[in-house]
């Protein structure tokens, strides 16, 4: 799916956690969401049942969805324009980019895709899976880059406990996994231009928008204060 994208927008990458992080400092034209299946058809032979449902020939056995995969292109300026989408202090070099997605991808680990839209958000862990930059002809230090992310489904191993049911019978029970996390939150976070408490909070609690509360009150902040919250300020995060 080849989408167009609203006016208003941001797109985030973030690493371990948002230890390190950035946001997207030019906005793609489009961003490619590609969600398949896994279904595999087949050849049934004979007459099949009464409806155009039930009838023989080729049918469909629908498998579970495919890994996301999301493309997208656009540059990391050298020099800050109208077509930043980030506040001048927060702009990086373009090779600060760069070298921040190479590092990601070399780690071996999954990074974090969050995108805030006027009517959507995706928040999901990610994949690096292809990164290609040039530097901008007619416009030294500017970098144009395409970057190419897949889902990634965190996974583990589950623990089983043999138990007696009530007929007599040995069953396994298998104990319900941990809600996976990249890593243990930070104590502290410091405020980026377009934060909010809500969208603090889906970052770091693993989508849990009623933990912007808890942020709120373990700092002291008056509903005022939140509307907008101070950019640079250092929030403390709640660890349990």
């Amino acid at each position: 799916m080849m989408a167009a994208v609203p006016e208003h927008y941001t797109i985030e990458l973030g690493f371990n956690n948002y230890e390190q992080f950035f946001r997207i400092p030019v906005n793609p034209e489009t961003i490619e969401i590609s969600e398949s299946g896994q279904g595999k058809t087949y050849d049934i032979v004979g007459y099949g049942g009464g409806t155009q449902e039930t009838r023989a020939g080729e049918i469909n056995v629908i498998g579970s969805p495919r890994l996301k995969e999301i493309r997208f292109q656009s540059l990391f300026p050298a020099q800050y324009g109208p077509y930043v989408v980030v506040e001048e202090s927060a702009l990086l070099q373009p090779v600060r980019y760069i070298s921040y997605l190479q590092a990601w991808k070399a780690s071996k680990r999954p990074i974090r895709f969050v995108y805030y839209g006027s009517d959507m958000y995706i928040s999901i862990p990610a994949s690096i899976e292809k990164l290609e930059w040039k530097e901008r002809a007619g416009s030294p230090g500017t970098i144009e880059y395409s970057l190419s992310l897949k889902e990634y489904v965190f996974y583990s191993a589950r623990r089983a406990t043999v138990v007696t049911n009530e007929a007599g019978e040995t069953i396994l029970v298998r104990e319900r996994p941990d809600r996976p996390d990249e890593r243990e939150r930070p104590e502290t976070y410091t405020v980026q231009p377009g934060d909010d408490l809500i969208k603090i909070a889906m970052r770091f609690y693993n989508l849990d928008s009623s933990r912007a509360r808890d942020i709120q009150k373990l700092n002291g902040l008056t509903d005022a204060e939140t509307r907008p919250l101070e950019t640079g300020r250092v929030l403390r995060l709640p660890q349990v």
